[in-house]
């Protein structure tokens, strides 16, 4: 690994004015150097080309017509011009030393491909304490395979391939499926390396209609482990 390695760092936003300059500058106040802030914006109708607009000098932003999450970081994948990708949220925010440790546990004789660390949950502090009181939310923290957890390398991640752009919940647990049935290979550091905020416009709120798509993404997983001892037979 050089000490110099690019991070892209990818972050996807949809109507996300409220909460993207935060995210911006959890990533901006990395202490892992050099990186590069990606943001594709998936035609929002608010004001977070405005709040991006405000850190010009410092990322690249990109609009695309509404995809979904999936298809926005996708396209940030494909811009993104350094060997490790990085994803965070627009909800999220990253504590300072995420990249730096993640970056420490790539080292070694057998690096993995990916490195995950633990995730630490909380309320948006603009929620009434009406709203707070509603949110379905676990205030310890735990280790977590997310986009905002997992450092990647860029050949590593092309292997796997796109995340899914059909799905509107869960394309990145079908991503990881994907993942694992390659002989994927990741670690979890054990500090919290990113705060994921609790909102009312969280994705598994807004889109409670479509928890079919996870028993999709496992029916997928299943149908493909029954199909591979029948082409190693062919």
């Amino acid at each position: 690994m050089k000490q110099n390695s690019l991070i892209s760092v990818i972050i996807p936003v949809y109507n996300g004015e409220h909460y993207l300059a935060e995210a911006i500058e959890s990533a901006l106040a990395q202490t892992w150097e050099p990186i590069e802030i990606v943001i594709v914006d998936d035609g929002s109708t608010d004001g977070s080309a405005d709040v991006a607009s405000r850190f010009a000098s410092s990322v690249k932003y990109d609009l695309q017509p509404h995809a979904g999450p999936g298809a926005a970081r996708n396209r940030g994948a494909r811009l993104a011009r350094g060997d490790y990708l990085a994803f965070l949220d627009a909800d999220d925010l990253w504590l300072k030393e995420k990249l730096k440790l993640q970056m420490a546990a790539m080292q070694g004789s057998a690096p993995p491909d990916a490195v995950f660390g633990h995730v630490e949950q909380f309320v948006s502090p603009d929620l009434s304490p009406d709203q707070a009181a509603k949110m379905d939310w676990q205030p310890a923290p735990m280790p977590a395979r997310l986009p905002g957890t997992m450092l990647v390398r860029r050949e590593d991640f092309d292997k796997v391939g796109c995340f899914s752009t059909a799905l509107r919940v869960g394309e990145f647990v079908e991503w990881y499926a994907r993942a694992t049935e390659l002989a994927f290979q990741d670690i979890i550091v054990p500090e919290v390396i990113l705060r994921r905020r609790i909102h009312a416009a969280n994705s598994g709120i807004l889109h409670r209609d479509a928890r079919s798509d996870y028993v999709r993404v496992i029916k997928a997983a299943m149908d493909r482990r029954r199909q591979r001892p029948k082409e190693i037979a062919s």
